[in-house]
């Protein structure tokens, strides 16, 4: 991982998400009155597909605020590189070696081959999006006009891909709970978009399964099963006779928004169901899922499946003490991706956790909320127990708490390994070894 490169991808961020508060402060884009910090918290919820927000965004925004916001997401999903990229080789159709290295650090590719990858991920995004908003224009008919229908369906089908959770209804898609084909296409593209570009990809080209899929493609497939089925049959246990949430629900309708619930607290932030409703356990349970998150080069955020997969299956091999080395569908883990695995998740539990210390002692308000909406910020999931209206918990934050949602925001969509090289820096290269020193553990 090089230094400039990433300094440069969390710079261009930065300085998208000033360029979007500008514009939607600007008055042909907002409706009501907008204070700078809540349209820089706007903008940076968009870019970092996060779905947060402080202000209304179908009551407080124009159709172009609505356009920008729908703009910030699609950047901030696909990765400000990859459209950069994508301009490059239509103007000149070669790419340097730095454009294709940070192109490669954007997205956390595999190779270096980015033209045809980054041209292949550009189809299969449109390609995606375009099929939700058709159904999802087609579900929404029975309640809009035909351009709202359109509108509608084009706004929340790039939101649900891009795993953003930015809704233009004021209850999210709880007026939907009972409307299965429009939950489920959500549902769809949620997991689509949170499977990761490359995983795609590899199920395209082999969908005939001519061959076997890669160790991270198999991963990813496996965890993102066992984390749906978990977290459904763990809400359903907890919810079941909840009369605010799925009490009142049909055994249907139960498993289909535990399905939806299940979903969406891992990567975006739709919801069909009153949050605040939930009880305290599955509060504190879901913020387990939504620090998993999702796949690498995926639009979610998330300390990624892939890196707890391989810390768990670590762990279980120290405890049986083996005198093999940690694998999985028979390939060696190496441990240099171990280390950089234990690395993410001690990283990302130590900066959620001074980020709460942070907000209990500054903001007065309880902690399990606090504490949902910050692993929901750093997850880049985007949902909220909600400010007893229609807005996110942040929303009743000061300043100082807004800011530091932004800052958990931007490092969640980043990815706390590059974060944390931002604020640590990279070590002077050494060429030698202390000894071994004998530690007891």
């Amino acid at each position: 991982m090089q230094h400039k490169y990433v300094r440069s991808i969390f710079l261009g961020y930065v300085l998208i998400i000033f360029i979007g508060a500008i514009l939607l402060s600007l008055p042909i884009c907002h409706i009501k009155e907008l204070k700078f910090i809540d349209a820089l918290f706007t903008s940076a919820s968009a870019t970092c597909v996060t779905g947060l927000i402080v202000t209304s965004t179908s009551e407080n925004f124009t159709f172009w605020g609505e356009f920008i916001i729908l703009t910030l997401i699609q950047i901030g999903g696909i990765g400000y590189m990859s459209l950069v990229i994508i301009f490059f080789l239509f103007v000149r159709q070669k790419l340097s070696i730095d454009e294709k290295r940070a192109m490669k650090q954007s997205l956390e590719l595999p190779t270096l081959h980015v033209g045809v990858f980054t041209k292949r991920i550009l189809f299969f995004v449109l390609s995606i999006e375009l099929i939700g908003a058709i159904i999802l224009t087609y579900q929404f008919l029975d309640k809009y006009s035909f351009l709202d229908a359109i509108w509608f369906g084009i706004f929340h089908s790039i939101s649900a891909f891009n795993n953003a959770g930015f809704s233009l209804f004021t209850d999210s898609l709880m007026s939907y709970q009972s409307d299965s084909i429009s939950l489920f296409t959500i549902s769809f593209l949620v997991i689509l978009g949170g499977l990761g570009y490359f995983v795609l990809i590899e199920i395209y080209e082999n969908r005939k399964f001519s061959k076997r899929f890669t160790i991270h493609t198999r991963i990813m497939l496996y965890g993102t099963l066992i984390l749906i089925v978990g977290g459904m049959i763990l809400f359903l246990s907890i919810e079941w006779n909840n009369p605010k949430t799925f009490g009142e629900l049909n055994l249907y309708e139960k498993f289909l928004n535990a399905f939806f619930l299940s979903i969406n607290f891992r990567t975006s932030g739709f919801n069909s169901i009153d949050i605040a409703s939930l009880k305290e356990s599955s509060l504190f349970f879901s913020t387990l899922f939504m620090m998993t998150g999702a796949g690498q080069g995926s639009t979610a955020g998330g300390m990624k499946i892939t890196t707890v997969a391989i810390l768990i299956i670590t762990v279980i091999y120290i405890l049986k003490e083996s005198n093999q080395q940690p694998n999985i569908f028979k390939r060696t883990i190496e441990q240099k991706v171990i280390n950089k695995a234990l690395a993410i998740i001690i990283s990302s539990s130590f900066f959620v956790l001074c980020a709460i210390l942070l907000l209990v002692e500054t903001q007065n308000l309880p902690f399990i909320k606090i504490l949902f909406e910050v692993v929901s910020a750093f997850g880049t999931v985007g949902v909220s127990t909600g400010n007893g209206d229609i807005l996110s918990f942040s929303a009743q934050f000061d300043n100082f708490g807004k800011s530091l949602i932004i800052v958990l925001m931007i490092a969640g969509r980043l990815g706390v390994f590059a974060f944390g090289l931002i604020l640590i820096g990279k070590a002077k290269t050494r060429h030698f070894k202390y000894p071994v020193g004998r530690i007891i553990i």
